[in-house]
């Protein structure tokens, strides 16, 4: 069912016990992101404030172009064909022809349709459950959440039973182990454990919108060069030597401290239904 439905099953393990929810990934125009208080800082409404914002600049420099033209100037052209200037000079006419291979501005492009992950969540938080009973006896309820929007959920409501509810090994994640496994050193660190929470935590911090967990993980921030190093050791070969050397230069403590940040955001943003 769960592959016909495309929506899984998710098992995470936290400081505040082991919860049970759901999973999918569908394109982005295709869902509505989950109901938040905006803030200022809200990264999903910068673009979209920037964007206003540029719009507004643009109107008041194009009314302003318009005042000016209409404050009474010379310029224009006289009876006799020729231009002038705003103190009345004639001017030569500019060629229509110099500006006829003159390119359009670029518009800005839109970005790329990619898959995103959506959880069982409702207005920022996720919803977890302790057992595959209470979970299944919510799905029935018909309770508010985002996953409600899926095309698929109808058929989840109707046929879901609480043998269902069974995670896949590559669902299970770990994040009560993280934070105690990067304190124990270079040596004894779980590649798999800590790839593993690295993309939980970023589909979460997508999902739920928590802007601290995005920037933690971001492109070029600690924690995504240590995410990286991860995964070049794990691959072996080359590869995996130096990316053991690139992690015996990541500090041990610094990296605990920001994934025990992490996973505080993460677990402020659950919701146990049990």
């Amino acid at each position: 069912m769960w592959d016909e439905v495309r929506i899984s099953p998710v098992e995470i393990a936290m400081p505040g016990g082991v919860g049970l929810t759901l999973r999918a990934y569908r394109l982005a125009s295709e869902l509505t992101p989950t109901e938040i208080e905006a803030d200022e800082d809200d990264p999903f409404e910068a673009r979209e404030r920037a964007a206003a914002a540029r719009a507004a600049e643009e109107e008041d420099e194009f009314a302003a172009l318009a005042v000016e033209g209409d404050s009474g100037t010379k310029a224009g052209r006289k009876s006799d064909g020729t231009v002038t200037n705003e103190d009345g000079e004639i001017v030569d006419e500019p060629d229509p022809a110099d500006f006829a291979d003159e390119p359009e501005e670029a518009e800005e492009e839109e970005p790329e349709d990619e898959e995103v992950p959506i959880f069982l969540s409702h207005r920022g938080k996720l919803l977890t459950f302790k057992t595959p009973e209470s979970l299944t006896s919510f799905i029935r309820s018909g309770a508010p959440h985002d996953l409600a929007q899926l095309d698929t959920w109808a058929t989840v409501a109707e046929r879901v039973q609480s043998s269902d509810v069974d995670p896949a090994p590559d669902d299970r994640y770990e994040l009560d182990l993280v934070v105690e496994n990067l304190r124990g050193g270079h040596d004894t660190w779980d590649l798999p454990l800590l790839i593993a929470a690295g993309e939980l935590a970023r589909d979460l911090g997508h999902a739920l919108r928590l802007k601290p967990v995005i920037l933690a993980l971001s492109p070029g921030s600690p924690l995504d060069d240590l995410d990286e190093s991860l995964r070049s050791a794990e691959s072996g070969g080359m590869g995996g030597f130096f990316g053991r050397r690139k992690l015996r230069k990541i500090g041990a403590q610094q990296a605990s401290l920001g994934w025990r940040s992490i996973i505080g955001k993460i677990s402020a943003a659950v919701d146990w239904r049990d």
